[in-house]
C-alpha cells in the first residue's frame, strides 16, 4: 500500500498559489462492474481496459506470486499472467500507447531514496517486458501516475501537494541504458468536497491517471476525484498545464488509486487497494459515466465556479496572497502527523 506522503516546499519571496474551493457536485458512487477474486491482487495500483477484460498491476513486489502484470477477463478473473525478468522495485501505473503496447511505471518511492525510477514496456503479443531507467533532474520524487502524449513520450505526474510535477525523458528511452528526465510543467488540482479516506490530503495528491481510448482527452485522479482534460493535437503537457478539468466525484473509495477509461470512452473505470480492508474484502472495478463536455460558450470567464450540474472546476490561476501562504505552511504542519499515520497502518518496507 502506498502512503500517503505529500512534498510541501515554500518558496521565499513568493506566495503560494491560493485556489478557490469548489464545491463538489452532488457524488454518486460508482456502479460495480466485476470482483476480482484472486488473492494475489489486493493491491492493485494500475489498470487499463482491453476488448475483452483488463490488465492490471500491484504497487507491491514484496512477494514473488504478486509481481506479474495480470490479464483478467470481462468477469475479472485472471486468464494470463506475464512476470517481470527481474525484480520491479514499486510497481504504480499501467498506461497503453496507440499501437497497444503496455507501459508499467515503476515509480512508487514513499521514502524517496531511489536514484533511478523505470518503466517496462511490454509489446503486443510479446511475453517479456523490457526495462527502461530513468533519473530526475531534481532529486527523487515519489509517483503514481503515468500518461503517454500524443507523439509517444510518456509522461510521469508526481505525489504531491500543492503542484504535481510534470517529468518527460529528456531522449528516446533505451533498454539497459539510463535516460534522464526533465520537468515540463506542473499540474494545480481545483480544490473539492469529495469524501474520502485520508479527507483533504486525499483530495491533494494524484495517485493515477489515463489517457481516452480517442487521445483527446485525459484524466488524473487523487483518492477523492477525477479531473478530465482535454488534449489538443496530443498535447498532453498543455492540457494538463493550463486547461480547466472537468471533475467526476470518486467518493468513499477505500483506497483508490487505478483509473482508465472504458474501450469506448464513455465511462471511467476505477479500482480500490484493499490490503488494509475488513477481511474477505475484494477489490472492485466501478463505472462512472464521463462528464458531459461544456460548449466553450458556457464556460465561466472569471474565477468563480460554473453550475454545479457542469461538474466544471473554477479557473485556477495563480495567485500571490497571504492565504495562500497560511494554506500552505498549515499543510506542512499537518504532514509529519499524517505520514506517521499512514506508515502505522502498514510497516512494509519498500
Amino acid at each position: 500500500m502506498a502512503a500517503v506522503v505529500l512534498a510541501v516546499a515554500i518558496v521565499p519571496g513568493r506566495a503560494a498559489a491560493s485556489p478557490s474551493p469548489l464545491t463538489t457536485p452532488e457524488a454518486s458512487h460508482g456502479k460495480p462492474v466485476c470482483q476480482v477474486r484472486d488473492d494475489r491482487l489486493t493491491e492493485i495500483s494500475g489498470m487499463v481496459a482491453t476488448t475483452t477484460g483488463f490488465v492490471v498491476v500491484n504497487d507491491s513486489a514484496d512477494e514473488e506470486p504478486r509481481r506479474r502484470i495480470f490479464f483478467l477477463d470481462a468477469n475479472c478473473a485472471v486468464v494470463r499472467t506475464v512476470r517481470y525478468p527481474s525484480r520491479p522495485r514499486d510497481t504504480e501505473d499501467l498506461a497503453v500507447d496507440a499501437d497497444g503496447t503496455l507501459w508499467v511505471a515503476d515509480i512508487g518511492d514513499n521514502d524517496r531514496t531511489r536514484q533511478t525510477v523505470a518503466l517496462w514496456k511490454l509489446s503486443p503479443r510479446s511475453d517479456r517486458p523490457v526495462l527502461h531507467r530513468m533519473t530526475y533532474p531534481d532529486g527523487p520524487h515519489d509517483a503514481e501516475a503515468l500518461l503517454i502524449a500524443g507523439d509517444g513520450r510518456p509522461i510521469i505526474v508526481t505525489k504531491q501537494g500543492g503542484a504535481a510535477g510534470l517529468y518527460t525523458p529528456t531522449v528516446d528511452l533505451k533498454p539497459g541504458a539510463t535516460v534522464p528526465l526533465k520537468r515540463v510543467g506542473q499540474v494545480r488540482l481545483p480544490r473539492t468536497t469529495t469524501r474520502n479516506p485520508f479527507s483533504f490530503l486525499g483530495r491533494a495528491v494524484v495517485t493515477g491517471a489515463a489517457t481516452a481510448p480517442d487521445r483527446r482527452r485525459v484524466v488524473l485522479r487523487t483518492y477523492a476525484d477525477a479531473f478530465e482534460f482535454d488534449v489538443v493535437n496530443g498535447d498532453v503537457i498543455t492540457a494538463l498545464t493550463t486547461g480547466t478539468p472537468r471533475i467526476t466525484p470518486l467518493p468513499d473509495e477505500p483506497q483508490g488509486e487505478s483509473i482508465t477509461y472504458s474501450r469506448d470512452g464513455q465511462f471511467l473505470l476505477t479500482v480500490s487497494e484493499t490490503a488494509d480492508q475488513p477481511p474477505g474484502t475484494k477489490p472492485t472495478i466501478l463505472r462512472y459515466p464521463v462528464p458531459a463536455i461544456t460548449p466553450p460558450s458556457a464556460r465561466a470567464v472569471t474565477g468563480t465556479p460554473t453550475a454545479a450540474a457542469t461538474g466544471r472546476s473554477p479557473d485556477d490561476r495563480e495567485r500571490t496572497s497571504l492565504s495562500g501562504v497560511a494554506a500552505v505552511v498549515g499543510l506542512g504542519l499537518l504532514v509529519v502527523g499524517v505520514v506517521g499515520a499512514a506508515r502505522l497502518r502498514r510497516s512494509r518496507q519498500r
